[in-house]
């Protein structure tokens, strides 16, 4: 039998790793996660959007669910799937949801704040999502239907941690007062 628990450093590194083998870095999360929280905030550094995307990463759950959609996505570019399901995951269905799902339990992690900031990053497609997306819906092989959502929510959640963390910091600051 194979591997099941894995330590928090071992599902950091196994998610970054798969992030890397579909063509996403941390830094490309954490891009998306700043440029979130930089219109509200502008003293937050960029050093706390990638401690929050690598701490994200090394979550159970997301280890999980990164593994998962990743695999979902790389069987659909094998046409592993039969009958309707290859097509509809393939094409990116519109009204297929699954995909968003994955993004709205990673969201959830944060609240409604969360979720709310992976509504903006689906609707706006900022950065590495926007290419993902658009690999996944051009004529290659290519299929990011889970990545895109996967990656847009971690980077929602990274930006409603960095800011949980700023307002926590904001906090003690004026408790000192």
């Amino acid at each position: 039998m194979s591997k099941l628990y894995y330590s928090r450093e071992e599902m950091q590194r196994l998610n970054t790793e798969k992030l890397q083998e579909r063509g996403v870095s941390i830094n490309d999360i954490a891009i998306i996660a700043y440029n979130q929280q930089y219109r509200y905030n502008k003293d937050i550094k960029m050093e706390d959007c990638v401690e929050s995307v690598q701490k994200i990463l090394s979550l159970r759950d997301i280890f999980h669910l990164v593994q998962l959609g990743a695999e979902i996505d790389r069987l659909v570019e094998e046409k592993a799937f039969k009958g309707p399901i290859q097509d509809i995951i393939a094409s990116d269905l519109g009204v297929f949801g699954i995909d968003e799902i994955f993004g709205l339990d990673i969201a959830r992690l944060y609240g409604a704040i969360g979720q709310t900031n992976f509504g903006d990053i689906d609707v706006n497609k900022p950065g590495i999502v926007a290419k993902l997306n658009e690999e996944g819906k051009a004529a290659s092989a290519k299929c990011h239907t889970f990545l895109d959502d996967i990656v847009g929510a971690i980077a929602a959640a990274a930006s409603t941690r960095v800011a949980q963390i700023w307002s926590e910091d904001e906090a003690a600051k004026l408790n000192k007062e």
